[in-house]
């Protein structure tokens, strides 16, 4: 996917995810089988895990370097990527510390999918500034990755909001 897909993507499937989570009934909302997350919580763990991003993202791409290193492999593709995460799911990879994320209240629904929003925005218009070839030369540590080149991490983002989105209509159609 070249820079433009990924911002397309980005925003298309968050705005989707955010819109299906606010359109639910207050039940579903707030349904969650066998002590899965309910739906408020999966939007808050989006939330969550887009918003560590946009400062990295924004950073002078020095301090990236300084920080973090540059990439000594090409970038993954898209579907090798997916392939990795289900790998590491498979092998009991979870959310963990700041990403696990607390109740939400029905009536905090808005204000969550606007912060997602804002945050996807903000993470878009930074990668504005990064061209096709620093996607794949920086890098930044992923909590069941590790360290993944700027663009699989945009990949595995564009990914991720899929995954919780599926997980949501599966966890509801325990009801």
């Amino acid at each position: 996917m070249t820079r433009q897909a990924i911002i397309q993507t980005l925003r298309e499937r968050h705005i989707k995810f955010a819109d299906d989570i606010l359109n639910l009934s207050e039940s579903n909302f707030l349904f969650a089988p066998n002590g899965k997350w309910t739906a408020g919580q999966q939007l808050e763990h989006i939330y969550r895990a887009v918003n560590a991003l946009v400062l990295p993202f924004w950073l002078p791409k020095f301090v990236l370097k300084i920080a973090f290193g540059t990439a000594n492999r090409p970038s993954r593709d898209y579907d090798a990527l997916v392939a990795k995460y289900h790998a590491k799911l498979a092998d009991g990879g979870r959310a963990s510390g700041r990403f696990v994320p607390p109740s939400v209240d029905y009536n905090e629904r808005e204000m969550v999918r606007s912060r997602l929003l804002q945050s996807v925005e903000k993470l878009c218009k930074a990668l504005e500034g990064y061209s096709e070839e620093d996607l794949d030369r920086y890098i930044l540590p992923h909590p069941l990755l590790g360290k993944i080149t700027l663009r699989e991490m945009m990949y595995f983002t564009a990914y991720h909001v899929e995954h919780h989105a599926a997980l949501t209509q599966r966890n509801l159609s325990f009801r």
